[in-house]
C-alpha cells in the first residue's frame, strides 16, 4: 500500500486522529498533527460527492471505471475529481517530512 493510500485510509478510519492524540501531548505542533490538520481541512473543503469518490478508490479499493459507472459519469470526470485531492494529499505529507527533518536537524544543532 502506497503512502498516500494509507494515510487516506488512516484518515477515514479514525486511525490518524486517534494516533495523533496518543503521539501529540506535548502541546507542540506534530508532524503528525500537522497532517491531521491539513487533511481535515482539504476533506472539509470538498464535497459530498468528491469524499465518496474518495472513499469509493481508496477505502474500497474501486477502480476508476466502477467508480465512474456508479455516478454515470466518465474515467476522466472520476480522475479530474479526483486527481487534484490526491496530490494534496501528498504534498501534505510531503511538507510534514519536510519540517519534521527541519526540527530533526534543528535538534541536532542543539545539542
Amino acid at each position: 500500500m502506497n503512502e498516500v493510500k494509507f494515510n487516506i485510509r488512516l484518515y477515514f478510519t479514525g486511525g490518524m486522529k486517534r494516533l495523533t492524540d496518543r503521539i501529540d501531548n506535548t502541546g507542540q505542533p506534530t508532524p503528525q498533527r500537522i497532517v491531521l490538520n491539513a487533511m481535515t481541512e482539504l476533506f472539509d473543503s470538498l464535497s459530498e460527492d468528491e469524499i465518496e469518490m474518495i472513499r469509493l478508490r481508496y477505502m474500497k479499493g474501486l477502480t476508476l471505471s466502477e467508480v465512474a459507472s456508479r455516478y454515470s459519469i466518465s474515467e476522466r470526470t472520476v480522475r479530474n475529481h479526483t486527481n487534484p485531492i490526491v496530490k494534496q494529499v501528498k504534498e501534505i505529507i510531503a511538507r510534514a517530512k519536510k519540517n519534521e527533518l527541519i526540527d530533526r536537524k534543528e535538534e541536532i544543532e542543539c545539542q
